[in-house]
């Protein structure tokens, strides 16, 4: 009876772990959850769309640096390379800054858009990856699409980017919203805003290739598209 009146009660062990956590580590966590408000939550169906794509399209999920390296040999992988709008995040690894030439040309038109709004670089994080690597990942972030199976990550058929949103002013983040929302409602893009990478995830659909060549622009000066330079010219 003594030692039951002695005995602490059973949540002090949790509430003495909140404790040791700084005020504004706690504060910290509380405004990231309330200031996180994407567009584009990630989810279980943007998966399913994401290989949808990938499975009309008839793509390999690619295994193996070998299968990689002959993607990129017959060209059906396409180098992205960094210009005045486009920067590539040094951390990247080189072998894996492909990705396919529909994808490219996203790449190198939201950012040439993105520049010629801000007159800054759109950062690249993350481009084609192996299912090797994939799995890797997966040790390390437990929130990283899984290597396999009908929610596998799409970047392991070479459609998928991830373009650096950390450091974006609201203002540009809300830009490049209104641009995916634009695409996605087009059925060219699927997009997420992925919260512990801070990044746009965006898988580009094969038909922004035909898309594109119906577009009147200059390829390599492509401007925002039209409904999205109105808005920004009334605001």
């Amino acid at each position: 009876m003594l030692a039951g009146l002695c005995a602490p009660p059973l949540f002090a062990a949790t509430t003495s772990a909140n404790l040791r956590k700084p005020a504004h580590h706690r504060l910290h966590r509380l405004l990231h959850w309330t200031l996180w408000h994407p567009m584009f939550r990630p989810s279980h169906e943007s998966l399913l769309i994401q290989n949808a794509e990938i499975d009309r399209l008839e793509l390999p999920r690619i295994q193996d640096d070998d299968e990689l390296e002959a993607l990129k040999a017959s060209g059906a992988l396409q180098p992205i390379i960094p210009n005045e709008a486009l920067r590539i995040a040094p951390t990247l690894d080189p072998s894996r800054r492909y990705c396919r030439p529909w994808t490219r040309d996203f790449v190198q038109d939201i950012a040439q858009a993105y520049y010629h709004r801000f007159h800054e670089q759109i950062q690249l994080n993350s481009a084609v990856r192996t299912v090797k690597v994939q799995k890797k990942l997966r040790r390390h972030n437990r929130n990283a699409a899984p290597a396999e199976g009908e929610a596998a990550s799409s970047h392991l058929a070479g459609l998928t980017v991830d373009l650096q949103r950390r450091g974006m002013t609201q203002e540009q983040i809300h830009w490049m919203e209104r641009y995916l929302f634009y695409m996605k409602s087009l059925g060219l893009v699927e997009p997420e805003e992925e919260r512990r990478q801070w990044v746009f995830h965006i898988m580009v659909s094969g038909h922004y290739a035909e898309w594109r060549e119906t577009q009147d622009m200059v390829p390599v000066d492509r401007p925002e598209p039209a409904s999205l330079a109105a808005e920004s010219r009334a605001e």
